[in-house]
C-alpha cells in the first residue's frame, strides 16, 4: 500500500516493513506526517504489500513491487520480530532448550531480516544518502549479557547483529552513501514485550518510540553505518 503526499520535492520513499504491528503501526504513521518522503510504503503478513519473513519468495516480490516505482528509496525500517509465540519460548535454563523452537526464532529474528537485506539494499539509490534500520535487541549484546537465560532471543538478536556488520561492509562498497545499522527500541507497550517489562524499566508507548527511532535516523552518519545503537542513539557494545 502506497500513502502518497503532495510535495514539491524529489521523489523519495520511506518503507516500513511490519507496519501492522505496535512500533512498526506507529512509525507508518509518523513518516506519513514527514515531509522528507514523498511516500510512504508498509509491508506486512496481513496487510499493506505482503511480507512473511519465512517466505522468500514474497520477500522479494514486495521488493520488485516497490522498485517499480519512479521514486527513490531513502528509509528503510525493518520492525519485525518474536520474543515469544506459539512456536517458540523464552528458555530460563539449557534444560528448556529445543531445536524447533530455536529454529523459530533464528527464522525470525535472523535469516528473515537477512533476507530482507539481500533484496531490498539494492532499491538504494547510487549515490544519495539513504538508511536501512532493523530492530535488534539490546539482551542481544553478549558483553551486556550478566544475567543469562533468553537463549534463542539473544543468539537471534547477537547473530542479526552480525549480519548487520557484514551487511554494512558490502553496502559500503556498492552505495557509499548508504547507513545499515542495528538499533534497540528500549522496551515498549507492545504485545512482542508486555509479559517481560520490570519494575524500574522505562516503559514506552508505540508512538514514543517510533519518535525516538526517526531522530536517530535523522541524525546517523555514514561513519555509524553497520554500528549497534539505541534509541536515543548511544552505541551498545557488542
Amino acid at each position: 500500500m502506497f500513502e502518497e503526499k503532495n510535495v514539491l520535492k524529489p521523489q523519495t520513499t520511506a518503507v516500513v516493513i511490519g507496519a501492522s504491528g505496535g512500533i512498526g503501526r506507529a512509525l507508518f504513521r509518523q513518516l506519513q506526517e514527514d515531509t522528507q518522503y514523498s511516500k510512504v510504503v508498509g509491508c506486512s503478513r496481513h496487510e499493506f504489500f505482503l511480507i512473511d519473513l519465512l517466505d522468500e519468495h514474497s520477500i522479494a516480490s514486495a521488493a520488485q513491487l516497490i522498485s517499480y516505482d519512479s521514486s527513490e528509496v531513502r528509509l528503510i525500517i525493518d520492525a519485525t520480530g518474536v520474543l515469544e509465540d506459539d512456536q517458540c519460548r523464552i528458555e530460563k535454563s539449557w534444560k528448556q532448550l529445543n531445536s524447533q523452537s530455536m529454529a523459530h526464532s533464528f527464522a525470525v529474528n535472523t535469516i528473515g531480516p537477512a533476507l530482507l537485506m539481500k533484496h531490498f539494499l539494492p532499491l538504494f539509490p547510487k549515490n544519495n544518502r539513504s538508511v536501512f534500520v532493523t530492530l535488534s535487541a539490546r539482551v542481544g549484546s553478549i558483553s551486556d549479557n550478566h544475567l543469562g537465560g533468553w537463549y534463542s532471543y539473544r543468539a537471534s538478536k547477537a547473530a542479526l547483529n552480525q549480519l548487520v556488520r557484514t551487511a554494512a561492509i558490502e553496502l559500503r562498497r556498492v552505495r557509499p552513501q548508504a547507513i545499515c545499522l542495528a538499533l534497540h527500541p528500549g522496551t515498549v507497550q507492545t504485545a512482542l514485550s508486555e509479559r517481560f517489562a520490570k519494575t524500574g524499566l522505562e516503559i514506552q508507548t508505540p508512538e514514543m518510540a517510533a519518535q525516538r527511532i526517526l531522530n536517530c535516523v535523522d541524525h546517523f552518519k555514514i561513519t555509524d553505518s553497520g554500528g549497534f545503537f539505541d534509541q536515543l542513539g548511544r552505541k551498545i557494545d557488542w
